[in-house]
Order: C-alpha cells, then structure tokens, then sequence
C-alpha cells in the first residue's frame, strides 16, 4: 500500500471536480446563445454539456483484494471519462422581434436551465471542499507520523 493513495484520491476528485465547475460556467455563460453551431447550413442554439465521471478502479473490492494481494497498481480516485451534450430539446420562445426567429417568430432558445446549472455547481462546489479537507486531513496525518520518531 502506497502512502500518497490518499492523495491521488483527492487530487483526481479536485481535478473532475474543477472540470465540472468549468462547463458548468460555460452552461452559464452561453444560456442566450442562439447562433453556436452551423448544422445543415442552419445555425442551432448551444448544447448544455456534461461531464461523465468514473472511478479510475472497478470498485472498492478490487482495490481492496489489490492492496492485500500486494497487486495494487491502480491508484484510487475518478477521472473525466468524456464531456457530452444534453439531448434535451431546445426550448422555443415567442420573440418575432428577436433575429433568429423562424417565420412563427419563435426562437430556438438554448436547453440550458439557470436552476439546475446552480444546482450543479453547488454540488461541484461542496465536493471540491470536500476533498481539500481530505487532503488536509491526509497531510496532518502525514506530519504527526513524521512527528513520532523525533
């Protein structure tokens, strides 16, 4: 068992958790972007991205059976598989005056929800303390061990 494991877990979690952080501002930033892709020589609202996130081993078990087994190479902690796009559909809006309204004088409006985007970075925001506690916690125990053999 190495003893920096407790803090590659925390350190793979700060990094997924700032990448979430990262679109999670970009969501907010482009939640009145009618015009952010040409597709078919149309121009379509933005896409609210998300991050898929994995744990870097198969399950606790397995990290476990490693460690004892002494066959423990994976380190702990998640990573950032793949950013994808919500398939939600675009939300029309009544704005003839606006334009890119369609001949109805409806706007494609960007998918992105302002309520769930707050939601989610609160979450982000929590789970990247979270973990620069566990790190802390790690490093304290790390200088009272050091401490023993003075």
């Amino acid at each position: 068992m190495r003893l920096s494991n407790g803090f590659d877990a925390s350190a793979s979690a700060l990094t997924a958790q700032r990448l979430r952080m990262d679109v999670i501002s970009s969501n907010i930033a482009n939640a009145e972007t009618t015009r952010a892709q040409l597709v078919n020589g149309k121009y379509e609202p933005y896409k609210r991205k998300m991050v898929v996130l994995q744990p870097t081993s198969q399950s606790f078990a397995d990290i476990l059976n490693g460690q004892i087994n002494g066959s423990g190479n994976s380190s702990p902690g998640v990573k950032a598989t793949k950013i994808i796009e919500d398939q939600t559909p675009s939300k029309l809006v009544y704005d003839p005056s606006h334009p890119d309204a369609d001949e109805n004088g409806y706007v494609k409006m960007p998918n992105v929800d302002m309520l769930k985007e707050m939601v989610d970075m609160i979450s982000a925001s929590r789970s990247y303390e979270a973990n620069v506690t566990a790190l802390n916690a790690t490093k304290g125990m790390f200088v009272k061990a050091l401490e023993i053999g003075k």
